[in-house]
């Protein structure tokens, strides 16, 4: 049991699908199959969608009077998790999940930002719907393919395999930090602080898993004058895979924001989209992992803390 669960913190143990509203649903689903998603429920209103892996649902996109973040959805360690989380801000009783996969569910609201977020737990998990091979490549001098062996690869959308994080612009950094900081098993692997005043304006969180290998983040967040959601990140199997799903979403003329480049913070190859509604979701690979042998690495805000290749960072990406 990791040290933050003595202090009675709400244990999460991964990012699990996040909820989108727009305007204009017909689009936005089209966008998202291009994308990569599987649709596996829809209604009138509202369309599910899952990846190759196993959660039951990554994305949610739901017709409304705006295009709007409806937050994030976490899975808990246990019904205790979400018994503490009742006495969130504005939280929610306990209650059944009409989502695919069930189980139950809180939702409270961000006390910054008053934005909704919901924590799952006794989801049913699904079945690994696709696996793809992992290449052998010949370097220089070393050669791992066999004579004879080829690379062959088939146009089309870049599966996705999950939700891998999501990124925040909130209005009060410090407030939010130690909220979710003090109150979820949230460890920040990056800090972000301004040249000027020496003060933290940005940070990347993991989920404290002991000894466990994480992601470099799931969650992160910066401040600024208005509240919005940056983005959210999705992982797709490897760079041959994320470059098809480049080439697909470029010939279906969806409007690229940022990529292909390699980040500093996280390591991870990104490729990051604009959807029909304005919405950024982007295309990873290759992340980091972390656990509780890792440092927190504290570094001054610069114009290459951001990538260490690919184009510019453009102005639409800092907004």
């Amino acid at each position: 049991m990791s040290p933050s669960a003595a202090k009675q913190k709400i244990i999460l143990k991964r990012i699990s699908h996040v909820y989108y509203q727009h305007k204009d649903l017909v689009q936005a689903d089209k966008f998202l199959l291009d994308f990569g998603l599987s649709p596996t429920q829809r209604t009138e209103d509202k369309i599910y969608y899952r990846g190759y892996g196993t959660e039951p649902f990554v994305l949610c996109a739901s017709k409304g009077t705006e295009d709007k973040f409806g937050g994030t959805g976490w899975v808990v360690e246990s019904m205790k998790d979400l018994e503490l989380a009742t006495s969130l801000p504005g939280a929610t009783p306990i209650h059944d999940s009409d989502a695919p996969g069930g189980g139950k569910k809180v939702t409270f609201y961000d006390p910054v930002d008053n934005f909704p977020f919901h924590l799952v737990y006794g989801q049913t998990a699904v079945d690994i719907a696709e696996t793809f091979p992992e290449l052998a490549y010949n370097f220089p001098t070393s050669k791992n393919r066999p004579v004879n062996k080829t690379q062959r690869f088939k146009k089309g959308p870049a599966p996705i395999h999950k939700l891998g994080h999501f990124g925040l612009c909130v209005t009060d950094y410090k407030n939010a930090f130690e909220f979710y900081t003090s109150n979820f098993n949230f460890k920040p692997s990056e800090l972000v602080y301004a040249p000027d005043t020496k003060e933290d304006i940005t940070t990347f969180l993991h989920l404290d898993r002991g000894s466990e290998w994480v992601d470099h983040h799931c969650f992160f967040f910066f401040g600024g004058p208005k509240f919005h959601v940056h983005h959210s990140s999705f992982e797709v199997f490897d760079f041959d895979i994320q470059m098809l799903g480049h080439t697909w979403l470029t010939e279906k003329k969806y409007e690229n924001c940022w990529g292909v480049g390699r980040h500093v913070m996280g390591s991870q190859i990104f490729d990051y989209w604009f959807d029909p509604s304005r919405f950024i979701l982007e295309h990873y690979v290759d992340g980091d992992l972390v656990n509780d042998e890792t440092p927190i690495n504290r570094t001054m805000a610069a114009p290459d803390n951001l990538h260490v290749w690919g184009p510019d960072v453009p102005e639409t990406f800092l907004a």
